[in-house]
């Protein structure tokens, strides 16, 4: 059964339209823009680049690659992903033997790029991934120079979880003025998501959490922190209190961050605390929670992280852990998604400033504890 993305994306793509899609982690995008370039590349057989997929992380570049082998496996269309943080030269050959498509981070092909090891003057297909988060990695420069590099004669296909003003201005400078169809709506995270948030104090969150992942359902969890050395500090705690925990960010190996990931995936590590860059790679099916252990800076990031979960319509749980100076950011949080979101105390960690509230809506604070947020979240896995 097509998803939604899927069924207003591909017959668009099909008609070589150029398109900017709103779409959230989960929705199917990735099928969204692989099943009609495949189709159209297999249609007419010709030598070089003809495609190109740009991604913000080296994970995702795998697993897109995947997806593109896995769909064109009987059409003799050939993908190789280029990605940093990995040697070169395999690479190099990949691309020098000859591929259709090619996925690739921004700075390693334009690492490519400038050693002269690909040639992208035959893409006829541009295919702009998370645009929102390549914004926020910093890979606007290397994108724009990416752009010089392509015929300016070619479909364009923006996808991003938010389109923000940035994103606007990029997908602009992509399809140089064409006329293309907007699909999706902005800023709204996955349906099926229940919000929880949880004031405490910044010294207590550790052990709250503890306390929280005991009550709450067992499952495939997410945590987000904000630095690589709150993940791996966090990480050593939760493991102190016998849970099985994997670490993901940008500090970490290539082997070291696929390691993670597989055991996160096979259940062996059934927590992943991970930053903001590395998780927005991560493809794993069946997250019940996902955790903002800090508050992002960017509001439009919260939706990223909590697309997690409730991925393909099943159900999860979003819960936020908010110290004190974390309520405004909270609230614009709030305001970005147009609805307020309960708010708990844990009993025993309450915190020493009582919780910001709403201007427009004062929505109750609850001091029920975890046996709460435990009820709600076994509701919504039966």
């Amino acid at each position: 059964m097509p998803t939604p993305v899927q069924i207003e994306a591909i017959p668009l793509a099909l008609a070589g339209r150029d398109v900017v899609g709103s779409a959230q982690t989960g929705t199917g995008k990735t099928a969204a823009f692989l099943l009609p370039t495949l189709q159209k590349l297999a249609a007419e057989k010709r030598k070089g680049v003809r495609a190109l997929v740009l991604v913000p992380t080296r994970e995702l570049a795998e697993q897109v690659v995947e997806r593109a082998v896995a769909y064109g496996r009987y059409l003799q269309v050939d993908a190789a992903a280029v990605y940093g943080g990995v040697g070169m030269e395999p690479q190099t050959r990949a691309l020098r033997r000859g591929v259709n498509i090619v996925i690739a981070t921004p700075g390693r092909l334009l690492d490519h790029l400038n050693r002269r090891h690909v040639d992208l003057s035959t893409v006829e297909i541009l295919v702009l991934d998370e645009a929102d988060r390549m914004l926020d990695m910093g890979f606007a420069r290397e994108v724009n120079k990416i752009l010089d590099h392509v015929p300016s004669e070619r479909q364009t296909l923006v996808f991003s979880a938010t389109i923000s003003q940035d994103v606007d201005r990029l997908s602009q400078r992509a399809m140089q003025g064409h006329a293309a169809v907007e699909i999706g709506r902005r800023a709204e995270a996955a349906e099926g998501v229940e919000h929880f948030l949880v004031a405490v104090d910044k010294p207590n969150k550790r052990q709250v959490l503890a306390k929280l992942l005991e009550e709450l359902p067992e499952g495939r969890t997410l945590v987000f922190t904000r630095t690589k050395y709150g993940a791996d500090k966090l990480g050593r705690h939760l493991r102190s209190t016998g849970k099985a925990v994997a670490t993901l960010h940008g500090g970490k190996s290539q082997r070291e961050r696929n390691e993670a990931l597989d055991r996160f995936r096979d259940g062996r590590s059934p927590i992943l605390v991970a930053t903001d860059v590395a998780a927005r790679g991560i493809d794993v099916d069946n997250i019940v929670m996902v955790v903002n252990f800090d508050v992002p800076n960017d509001p439009e990031v919260y939706v990223h992280r909590v697309g997690r979960t409730a991925r393909a319509g099943a159900q999860g749980l979003a819960l936020t852990l908010l110290s004190p100076d974390e309520w405004l950011m909270m609230r614009d949080v709030e305001k970005l998604m147009g609805r307020t979101f309960q708010r708990e105390i844990v009993p025993g960690f309450e915190p020493s400033v009582a919780p910001v509230q709403p201007s427009e809506r004062r929505t109750p604070v609850r001091q029920s504890g975890p046996s709460v947020l435990a009820r709600r979240g076994r509701a919504r896995r039966r």
